[in-house]
């Protein structure tokens, strides 16, 4: 017996002992269960060197900055721009979805849909000046909050351009690329995040042909909108301007729109909701240049399996978005022997360190889906990581949503994935039309489809496309990360009436071959 508690003693303290050696001085240890408290500092830096520099703060590097500061490390973050947040709350998330909801209440009032309910209105006008500030003030006050989360967890802030000039050193560089600061740390970690990518030959000049930073700051509302790809990105701020009164036209090089992960089921009912609502698509079809003529953009186009139907789109706004690439540029990389993937991606292990081991990398800047919540659970898991504490995230179970209206969501496998892998399964679906909770709220469209290991009745995967799917599809995701089968969900008692009452009865669906209130 007492050899057993010296070895299981001896496990307890292995972190400890790692610190020791790597020159860490332990601060209020405390032993539970094999692991060391959350709720103690495990150490300091000492020496003029800080634990952490982390470069970027977006979603992922502020995130990861203060889930540091909260285990006891000495954190420093490093910020190029003027305001902390990064894309997510400056000039992507958090401004779009504020747009997406004011604009959904303008169209509501504007097109009669409140007067269908009940609710008569008179006079109905856009003001997009207003619009636009309530925008920039959640960002404002997002970003703020994190300048104050900052202050009270004690991260320290810098500003400047941060440049890796060795495996213990961060250079903080002005806007002139002249170093004004030099951090010694232990640790570095790469929260960079991504940029838009270019479209080749299209110059974008955030006025009339722009990427979606521009697109979220337009003065006036186009009459004609061009979007450039019918992925997420496109999709949800062609609704936004779409809802404000322009023609929308989106061109996709696919034949499906909605972006990578979408089940295909999903891909085509939500096209033909969107296509209902006026948004018109060419997909299957290739742009291939754009130019400016008597103040409006010509975009020429051609069908990609038949290069000779070609066609011109006239309009007022072109909005290039095909999509995001990593920011990786002038961190020292090549100097330091880090290479990026042929995608400009930092390559990492399970455990997010490079090539050099106590430099980590996290978020869009390395391989997977450019998500602020997936970047968010690197930042925290890395940082516990480097701690010495176990590092896993399951990335079957990170949940993707699309902010238009009606909502889309999905997690985990699609049908075409399980049919590809050979993998039988069953499929439960139930309409948000036979939805009480969606009935009362006139947001009947779409559906819940669950789908499930046709063996163990494992819940493999589940999409939705309905009301509140953004915040539906998180029962899902929590149900898939516990290893939970359709039938334990089924199970559950949800309150009615509720939207949450479909995914219940689709995972009855798939578990029992039958819903109760749909046949």
């Amino acid at each position: 017996m007492q050899s057993n508690i010296m070895s299981r003693l001896s496990t307890s303290l292995k972190p400890v002992i790692v610190h020791l050696q790597q020159g860490h001085v332990p601060c209020s240890v405390t032993v539970l269960s094999g692991s060391l408290s959350r709720r103690q500092k495990r150490y300091y830096s000492s020496g003029g060197e800080v634990d952490l520099v982390v470069i970027g703060s977006g979603p992922g590097g502020y995130v990861a900055a203060i889930k540091a500061a909260q285990l006891g490390m000495n954190t420093v973050s490093v910020e190029k721009n003027a305001t902390l947040g990064g894309t997510c709350l400056n000039v992507g998330c958090i401004p779009s979805k504020a747009l997406l909801n004011n604009s959904h209440y303008y169209h509501m009032a504007h097109s009669g849909d409140l007067a269908a309910r009940g609710v008569e209105v008179e006079g109905v006008k856009l003001n997009l000046e207003k619009l636009m500030e309530t925008k920039t003030n959640a960002v404002k006050a997002l970003t703020g909050g994190i300048a104050s989360l900052f202050k009270s967890n004690k991260v320290r802030s810098a500003k400047g351009h941060g440049k890796i000039t060795s495996a213990n050193t961060v250079a903080v560089l002005d806007e002139n690329g002249s170093v004004t600061e030099e951090i010694k740390t232990k640790n570095i970690l790469i929260a960079t995040g991504s940029e838009v990518t270019p479209f080749p030959g299209i110059d974008i000049d955030e006025v009339q042909i722009v990427s979606s930073t521009g697109a979220l700051s337009l003065t006036e509302v186009p009459k004609k909108l061009v979007l450039i790809g019918a992925g997420v990105i496109g999709l949800e701020l062609g609704s936004v301007w779409k809802r404000l009164g322009a023609e929308v036209t989106a061109v996709e090089y696919l034949n499906s729109i909605g972006g990578v992960g979408i089940d295909g089921e999903v891909a085509k009912l939500f096209q033909r909701i969107l296509g209902k609502q006026g948004i018109n698509f060419k997909l299957g079809t290739k742009v291939t240049g754009a130019h400016k003529t008597g103040g409006n953009v010509v975009v020429e186009v051609e069908n990609v399996k038949d290069p000779s139907k070609k066609e011109e789109l006239e309009c007022n706004v072109l909005l290039v978005c095909v999509g995001r690439r990593p920011y990786t540029n002038n961190l020292g990389l090549e100097e330091l022997g880090i290479e990026k993937d042929e995608k400009g991606r930092i390559p990492v292990n399970s455990r997010f360190q490079t090539v050099i081991p106590n430099i980590f990398a996290i978020g869009d800047c390395i391989h997977g889906p450019m998500l602020a919540h997936k970047a968010e659970d690197e930042g925290i898991v890395c940082v516990e990581g480097i701690t010495g504490a176990p590092v896993h995230i399951d990335y079957n179970c990170v949940p993707s949503v699309i902010y238009t209206h009606p909502e889309v969501g999905w997690v985990g496998r699609t049908e075409e994935d399980l049919k590809k892998d050979g993998i039988e399964y069953k499929v439960g679906k139930f309409p948000f039309a036979a939805n009480s909770r969606a009935k009362t709220n006139n947001e009947t469209e779409g559906f819940v489809k669950a789908l499930s290991d046709k063996l163990t009745d494992k819940l493999l995967g589940c999409h939705i496309v309905g009301p509140n799917a953004g915040e539906l599809i998180n029962e899902a995701v929590l149900a898939m990360e516990y290893g939970a089968s359709c039938e334990d969900i089924a199970r559950v008692c949800h309150a009615h009436p509720t939207c949450s009452e479909a995914l219940r009865e689709a995972n009855l669906a798939a578990y029992f071959g039958k819903a109760i209130n749909f046949s």
